[in-house]
């Protein structure tokens, strides 16, 4: 198979949460347990950190590989989802898995793969945990997909263990109240692991100290210390991130990382992970901000942050996934500002008559577009020197933007 044919393959044949929702849910780690032993048990052959959490987990583990690149380890990341193309999930050093060796990993295990009907996730974490040990990565930091305790990547027995805070996001999944939320997370939890909490919720702090004690291991909440430090990645909110990344890597054993390292690693995220869509400005004049932020936690930093902008007008480019709870989020958009609805290029995606409907009992009024491209460029079209575009609202919309 060529390297599209492969990933058509994996998208079609196999259920993919992110396209399809919970249909592609699995409830149990059986298929991940049964590949892992199937490709030799890769996850035992390199040390790693587990990230999870609500908002912040993709930001905290690109600010914690790149401080390990810069201590001078080799250094494996696993994200999720990809924004523009399917090899941003794994990397080392920042370098992007080859295609080839996407096609050849499929290719020798297909056979598997079909028998034991595993889901797109499923094989795209064995994928990662193969290629890792394949390449002996001193060290690899693992992002969470979705909760904590059934996750796919929870087979790995981490150094440290990191939960950055708890929000109501996938409640389809993973309960409908933050205590409830926070047990799925606290599931990566391990026995004598160190844990780092990135902020202390008071709804949800007992969760974490109950398992913590459960489990016989170190827990520490990193919004109790201050840090001093700056990042290349944008966006005030960031701070929450330094904190909770700063914290975890003192806690890493048997792994040398200086103050200059941290410092280093924390100024250059972008240039050493290749991060994309976390505040990321696209363009000047009009200025154009992306941001991936689609819950309402992250949301309600994104935005404060959008309204510490100067600007003439704004314009915001949106579109959402059909299972997002609007009556939460919508009242945190700016209601003076021309609205662009869009429904991203997924089964997922919520119809934009839909949304404009929704948008507009909420006094938050616009066009709708056929298309996430058509609505971008009316809004640059719109755009005049002075103003600012934001585009966001889902991942996805940011994705087809990039």
């Amino acid at each position: 198979m060529t390297y599209q044919e492969t990933l058509d393959w994996m998208f079609a044949q196999l259920p993919m949460y992110q396209r399809q929702g919970k249909t592609a849910f699995k409830k149990d780690l059986i298929n991940t347990i049964a590949l892992a032993k199937h490709l030799g048990n890769p996850e035992k052959k390199f040390k790693s950190v587990h990230v999870g959490g609500t908002n912040g987990k993709g930001s905290t583990s690109h600010m914690l590989a790149s401080i390990l690149q810069e201590a001078g380890y080799k250094v494996g990341l696993y994200t999720s989802p990809h924004l523009k193309n399917f090899t941003e999930r794994i990397r080392i050093n920042g370098e992007e898995i080859d295609e080839k060796h996407v096609v050849k990993f499929i290719s020798a295990n297909k056979e598997f793969l079909e028998k034991q009907k595993l889901s797109f996730f499923e094989m795209t974490v064995g994928m990662a945990f193969d290629y890792f040990a394949k390449e002996k990565v001193d060290i690899a930091i693992i992002e969470v997909g979705l909760g904590g305790r059934l996750d796919s990547t929870n087979i790995i027995n981490p150094e440290v263990s990191v939960i950055t805070n708890i929000g109501l996001d996938h409640t389809q999944f993973l309960g409908e109240t933050l205590p409830e939320i926070a047990f799925e997370k606290a599931g990566i939890i391990k026995k004598g692991v160190p844990v780092v909490i990135g902020e202390k919720q008071e709804e949800v702090k007992n969760v974490f100290l109950k398992k913590a004690k459960e489990c016989g291991t170190e827990i520490m909440f990193a919004s109790n210390f201050k840090v001093d430090y700056k990042t290349d990645l944008l966006g005030s909110y960031q701070m929450k991130n330094i904190a909770t990344a700063v914290s975890a890597i003192k806690r890493l054993r048997n792994f040398t990382v200086s103050k200059v390292d941290i410092e280093s690693g924390l100024l250059n995220v972008v240039k050493n992970t290749n991060l994309k869509g976390r505040w990321q400005v696209l363009k000047q004049n009009p200025k154009v901000i992306c941001d991936t932020a689609h819950n309402k936690e992250g949301l309600k930093y994104t935005l404060e942050q959008l309204q510490k902008e100067n600007y003439k007008n704004l314009h915001i480019v949106l579109g959402v996934v059909s299972d997002k709870k609007l009556e939460e989020i919508l009242p945190l958009f700016p209601k003076k500002a021309t609205y662009y609805f869009c429904k991203p290029n997924i089964p997922r995606g919520m119809e934009v008559e839909k949304l404009k409907k929704i948008c507009e009992t909420h006094h938050l009024k616009g066009d709708s577009f056929s298309s996430v491209k058509e609505a971008y460029i009316s809004s640059l079209e719109g755009g005049l020197e002075g103003d600012i575009v934001y585009v966001g609202g889902s991942t996805f919309v940011v994705a087809e933007v990039l």
